[in-house]
């Protein structure tokens, strides 16, 4: 199984980006997906969730700024993120089953 994350990069404080996850070939439209970053030294965090029903959950630090979302039919799910800060640098990850099951390779996000 695969996920292949894109779309980060440089950008500046204040500004936006949106990071894609896809899943080539497979089918997660009944599965929690989910968005995690992670910084050298500290803790894998939980960002965004978003669930079959399409609910979502959001970690404090992403409520307001960050979106998550699904395109099933395309086997992607989305992250838009708005008003980017300088700590929120991270690379940032897609998992399946909420962060129980497949990972991607991660994308940086960094923010200056």
């Amino acid at each position: 199984v695969q996920l292949v994350e894109s779309g980060g990069g440089p950008v500046q404080a204040g500004g936006s980006l949106r990071l894609s996850c896809a899943a080539p070939g497979h089918t997660y439209s009944s599965y929690c997906m989910a968005w995690f970053r992670q910084v050298p030294g500290k803790e894998r965090e939980g960002v965004a969730y978003i669930h079959s029903d399409f609910s979502a959950d959001y970690a404090d630090s992403a409520k307001g700024r960050f979106t998550i979302s699904r395109d099933n039919p395309k086997n992607t799910v989305f992250l838009q993120m708005n008003s980017l800060k300088s700590e929120d640098t991270a690379l940032y990850y897609c998992a399946t089953d909420c962060g129980t099951g497949y990972w991607g390779q991660g994308t940086q996000v960094t923010v200056s």
